[in-house]
């Protein structure tokens, strides 16, 4: 039996996303966002108010990165959504991260997230509040590379339960894409 549990943002797993930019003195800044995920082949969409310092940083940068949040940066990726740059000039310090300039957009990589996608703004949307960024380059770290690849057993990502308020791992793979179905054919 179903209970409905009416329209809520209830989706799993939702991916913690750790968007990236610099302000007009570039300083790097970022914000945790859960709200968010791939559109089209080269695009990401992610809902962030223009409230956000980060939002601004955006619009004026017209770019940024978008860093998945892992396991072993749980509580400064947490810190980070908690407190806003609007307040805290220093965040990404006392989140112990460190920040270096993306080759190929106007906005910072944090040495301490392994997986990144490095985008150029294409729209901003105030009233739904959607950003969408065309991805020019993704980026990993070696550490979590096998051939080449990202691989899930060096690189634990964290996913947002809305319900509960917790972050998760992903957990165990249970099958091929694109192969066991085929089982039923």
């Amino acid at each position: 039996m179903r209970k409905n549990l009416g329209a809520k943002a209830i989706l799993y797993p939702m991916p913690v996303l750790i968007i990236g930019s610099y302000d007009e003195n570039g300083v790097p800044d970022a914000m945790n966002a859960a709200w968010g995920g791939i559109s089209e082949e080269t695009q990401i969409s992610i809902c962030v108010s223009e409230d956000h310092k980060t939002t601004a940083n955006i619009l004026s940068c017209k770019a940024f990165t978008v860093s998945i949040a892992d396991a072993e940066n749980v509580i400064a990726a947490d810190y980070v959504g908690v407190v806003s740059g609007n307040n805290e000039p220093d965040k990404i310090k006392k989140a112990g991260w460190t920040a270096v300039k993306s080759e190929n957009v106007d906005a910072p990589l944090f040495n301490e997230l392994p997986l990144a996608l490095e985008c150029k703004l294409i729209s901003y949307d105030e009233e739904s509040c959607r950003l969408v960024g065309e991805i020019v380059n993704v980026c990993a770290d070696e550490r979590i590379l096998t051939d080449g690849k990202v691989d899930l057993s060096k690189f634990s990502p964290i996913t947002y339960d809305p319900v509960n308020h917790d972050y998760i791992t992903l957990g165990d793979k249970v099958g091929k894409a694109f192969s066991d179905g085929l089982k039923l054919k």
